[in-house]
């Protein structure tokens, strides 16, 4: 459909003459007949009734100008935001592991964006979900996170689906407990003094081409049969600051998160397994300006909670 002809035909409807219209857009009349009957024959409909007194709209045509009014105004809109060059908008994506470091990271990136209009989006999710996010181009970034004895596995994968990877931080978890939890007040805490206690844990583990109960087998502590499956961050920490039965291995968190929800981290003398996490991006994207800036704080959080 030639959008110069529904201006035509939307021109004529308004003014209910082809002269008045031919005088207004400057334009011969024989060629916005022409125009008029073209758009008339792609469309399959009669949009003027034409008659001694002029044009006249049919029930059809009534129906078109108003579909044709609000179409020219979104075109007006997009040429006017583009050639005013005010249509500059910041878009960001990135799809991550339950991390405190991290989501301070994407906090902090946030306070550098500039005023102009911006998309932002980030999701917390296991690392299946976050490859194919990254691979379905939902989001332009991704985190995952594996335990180190899975990184041939991983890299594997990546690799073969055209995934590029760099490797943010390695570190051990550390049990996260209320501070009035019994375990808060030993010297050193080891696996046995966990198995009465309440185990919080997210419970979406996954390692490419390995049955699921290997992975949890591999990837989770398996020190209690008492144990909360959760999905969201937040609600690990309202959990644990309720229950002094509760604990949780997690990445490092802050003094603040720790003092305002009455919560204390500590290290297990018996845990030795390492953790992974590690940036993807598809192969061949290049890094915008903002995903370098969240890649800045991402490094400088890490460098606060991770040695």
């Amino acid at each position: 459909m030639n959008i110069l002809h529904m201006k035509y035909a939307v021109e004529v409807a308004r003014l209910g003459s082809l002269s008045k219209a031919a005088e207004t857009l400057i334009i011969a009349q024989p060629n916005i007949s022409r125009s008029i009957k073209d758009l008339e024959a792609d469309l399959g409909i009669t949009i003027f009734n034409r008659s001694a007194k002029g044009m006249v709209l049919t029930p059809e045509g009534e129906e078109f100008i108003n579909y044709a009014q609000n179409i020219l105004k979104q075109i007006d809109e997009v040429e006017r935001f583009y050639k005013q060059g005010s249509f500059v908008k910041q878009k960001f994506s990135v799809s991550v592991p339950r991390s405190h470091y991290i989501s301070e990271a994407f906090a902090s990136f946030t306070g550098s964006l500039s005023d102009a209009p911006a998309e932002i989006f980030y999701t917390e999710t296991n690392s299946q979900q976050t490859i194919n996010n990254v691979l379905n181009n939902d989001y332009k970034l991704g985190i995952i996170r594996y335990a180190d004895s899975h990184d041939k596995f991983f890299k594997t994968m990546l690799e073969e689906k055209g995934i590029c990877y760099e490797m943010v931080a390695e570190f051990k978890y550390v049990l996260l407990l209320n501070s009035d939890s019994p375990l808060a007040k030993k010297e050193e805490v080891f696996f046995d003094d966990l198995s009465p206690f309440i185990e919080v844990m997210h419970a979406d583990p996954y390692v490419p081409s390995m049955p699921l109960a290997k992975v949890a087998k591999d990837e989770l502590a398996d020190n209690t049969d008492r144990k909360i499956f959760i999905f969201e961050r937040s609600a690990q920490f309202d959990i644990l600051s309720e229950n002094t039965q509760t604990f949780m291995w997690v990445s490092p968190v802050s003094q603040r998160i720790l003092d305002g929800y009455g919560l204390v981290q500590k290290k297990c003398a018996d845990n030795k397994k390492k953790y992974k996490d590690v940036l993807i991006y598809k192969d061949g994207y290049r890094l915008s300006e903002l995903d370098k800036s969240f890649i800045t704080s991402l490094i400088s959080s890490k460098r606060k909670y991770i040695v």
